[in-house]
């Protein structure tokens, strides 16, 4: 079956990094796309960025753009997202989604069909 779980959060002061990892299963990363999503308290979700095969890597998110790295590693089935310079506006639970079996890819407005997600791992960013 399809899997997806997310790891890698915790607790860190603002200017701190991260790095979450989506390990999936019952799919291959050869074909199928993951992307990342954020919700904070009280909001809405987030998209942050999309990867897929060839290493193509988009991102959707203003708020994220030069610190945050999508980045894939085939082999151990694995997606990750490496956050830097860490902003207490950041915290939220960040959750991993795959588009199986739509194959659509990272292209726009694709986001509705990553229906299959993590259980998220949880970031808090202090001040």
């Amino acid at each position: 079956q399809v899997q997806l779980v997310e790891s890698g959060g915790g607790l860190v002061h603002t200017g701190g990094s991260l790095r979450l990892s989506c390990v999936v299963s019952g799919f291959t990363l050869d074909f199928y796309a993951v992307r990342w999503f954020r919700q904070a308290p009280g909001q809405e979700r987030e998209g942050i960025g999309c990867a897929t095969s060839g290493d193509y890597i988009v991102y959707n998110s203003d708020s994220v753009q030069g610190r945050f790295i999508i980045g894939r590693d085939v082999a151990k089935n694995t997606v990750y997202l490496q956050m830097n310079d860490l902003k207490v506006e950041d915290t939220g639970i960040y959750y991993c989604a795959t588009d199986f079996p739509a194959l659509l890819g990272c292209v726009k407005n694709s986001e509705s069909a990553f229906h299959l997600w993590g259980q998220g791992t949880q970031v808090t960013v202090s001040s």
